[in-house]
């Protein structure tokens, strides 16, 4: 496969991928695996067809092992979701090690607008047609915790631009 070809499914299936977990983290509170896995599968079948290097295939990795042990250690204390942190972790091989300090910056950022909103959301009154939506209702419980895939999502497709992959 040519390079270019290539990183334009990367970017296409990335793309989809990060949607596709944010939207369901914010309606269903669960990142599947299975999609944190095909991300990981992309990743590796991808990177070196794409003239990544070994060394560059290995900082990142070593920056997304890093990242799933800290936020693993988040997900024991409470502070975060497993698939959150599973997301985090593969998402930072992706933008690799360059990018990551970035991608931190920002998804925290949008985490914390987002807690705001739905801090604020669980103070309103909503008419009946939003309430008995399930996934509105979950979002409102105080018992919920905060979708955090979809600050995960908005960072990563802020920083991806910047990416070797739009480079290439």
């Amino acid at each position: 496969m040519i390079p270019s070809l290539v990183t334009s499914l990367a970017t296409a299936g990335f793309v989809f991928a990060m949607v596709y977990a944010g939207i369901v983290d914010l309606t269903t509170m669960r990142i599947r695996n299975g999609l944190v896995l095909a991300l990981l599968a992309a990743y590796v079948a991808l990177a070196p067809l794409a003239g990544f290097t070994l060394e560059e295939i290995a900082w990142s990795a070593a920056i997304a092992a890093g990242l799933l042990v800290v936020s693993f250690v988040f997900f024991a204390r409470g502070w975060m979701g497993g698939g959150d942190a599973k997301l985090l972790a593969v998402t930072a091989l992706w933008l690799g090690f360059d990018h990551t300090p970035a991608f931190l910056v920002y998804t925290a950022l949008f985490g914390g607008a987002l807690t705001l909103a739905i801090l604020q959301l669980r103070l309103v009154v909503l008419p009946a047609f939003l309430g008995n939506r399930p996934w509105i209702a979950q979002l409102q419980s105080d018992k919920a915790g905060i979708p955090y895939g979809v600050a995960i999502t908005i960072a990563a497709l802020v920083v991806f631009p910047q990416t070797r992959w739009f480079a290439l």
